[in-house]
């Protein structure tokens, strides 16, 4: 089979490593690498400029794509998608997206002018939002499972007015007559990536995914929860999995990077107080372990400890390039078909992933 292995693209910035916290490399934060100085003075190469180098090291190394996240204190992904799609020729930028903030008339309308310029480069990722601080720094009240029935009838109407005039009268949207424009008409409907670990999520996800997206979490539990995806619909999605790697020549060299970045890592922070259920499973699967980090280790090579020395979430994948591989073929084996990858730094991981990694992918092509 064809797997499709995107490379996360960060838009809050990057860490030099997994043993420093600071963002030195692009997003906002003053004095790192992009924007950078020289003499004092502005020295030109931007944080679109190190997000662009870092596009094109993944399409270089074998990643058909990127995920663009989407957080209160980053660049907005659709513009970044439309100034990075330049940068690349073949590259997918997987726009990551609140329906709630946006229409469905003119996000089609945004989507649309997007695949006509990239001739069909854009892919999406669904997301209701996790609630708490973050929810409300949007502006936005509305409760957990209401979210999820918003972004459903969103989809609805979005997919709608694609196809050609439309009119709907539902909860959250009232549409009448509603159609691209003809010379955005027809262009390729995007891909969907739907994320969220709740009952109302995986309802949602069984109506509108091309893909159900989720964290990667210890296999068994995976496994679960893709079954209870199937069960929701009568055209089961297919499955992707977003999986941070530390892969290094050998198991031993890659421990030693976490431990080294266990030892800086910062005071745990208070929780987050949102209603993301797929945080809620995180920390169960977690319960009870001590400070060691090898006790976050809850399978050979699936570490639970990424979230300590990075923001993101928990579980990934540590040890020697061939473990790694292993790993993720026993994922494409539970029936995973996409992976969204990171690795921090992006852009020396993308290409030491690109190398050493996928061409070790058994059941990438069959």
């Amino acid at each position: 089979m064809t797997v499709d292995i995107y490379w996360r693209i960060h838009m809050e910035g990057d860490q030099s490593s997994l043993r420093h916290r600071v963002r030195s490399r692009g997003g906002f934060a003053p004095g790192g690498t992009a924007p950078g100085l020289r003499d004092g003075r502005d020295d030109g190469y931007s944080h679109a400029d190190y997000m662009a180098e870092v596009a094109r090291a993944a399409e270089e190394s074998g990643f058909v794509g990127g995920l663009l996240p989407n957080f209160p204190h980053t660049d907005d992904p659709w513009a970044a998608a439309a100034t990075l799609a330049r940068e690349t020729t073949s590259y997918r930028f997987m726009v990551a997206f609140q329906p709630g903030f946006l229409h469905p008339v003119q996000a089609a309308r945004m989507t649309a002018t997007l695949q006509r310029a990239t001739g069909g480069r854009i892919v999406y990722n669904v997301i209701s939002g996790g609630g708490g601080p973050a929810q409300l720094w949007w502006g936005d009240k509305v409760d957990h499972d209401d979210r999820y029935a918003r972004t459903s009838e969103f989809l609805d109407v979005l997919k709608g007015v694609w196809q050609g005039e439309y009119t709907h009268h539902g909860r959250f949207y009232q549409v009448e007559n509603a159609g691209l424009p003809e010379e955005l008409a027809g262009q390729p409907y995007p891909e969907i990536f739907f994320s969220g670990s709740s009952p109302a999520a995986i309802d949602a996800a069984g109506r509108h995914a091309d893909h159900y997206l989720s964290w990667l979490e210890p296999f068994e539990a995976l496994a679960e929860k893709f079954d209870a995806v199937r069960a929701h619909s009568s055209t089961p999605p297919r499955f992707a999995v977003r999986v941070d790697l530390l892969a290094r020549e050998s198991e031993e060299e890659a421990w030693a990077e976490i431990q080294q970045g266990w030892q800086a890592r910062p005071h745990r922070s208070g929780p987050d107080e949102g209603d993301s259920v797929g945080v809620r499973r995180s920390r169960a699967f977690l319960a009870g372990a001590d400070d060691d980090p090898r006790a976050l280790e809850v399978a050979p090579n699936v570490w639970g400890g990424f979230s300590r020395l990075r923001d993101g979430p928990a579980f990934g994948l540590v040890g020697d390039y061939h473990q790694v591989a292993e790993r993720l073929d026993q994922l494409l084996d539970l029936g995973v078909d996409a992976f969204i990858l990171a690795g921090i730094p992006h852009l020396e991981e993308a290409r030491r992933v690109g190398r050493h990694v996928l061409p070790l992918l058994k059941g990438r092509t069959s």
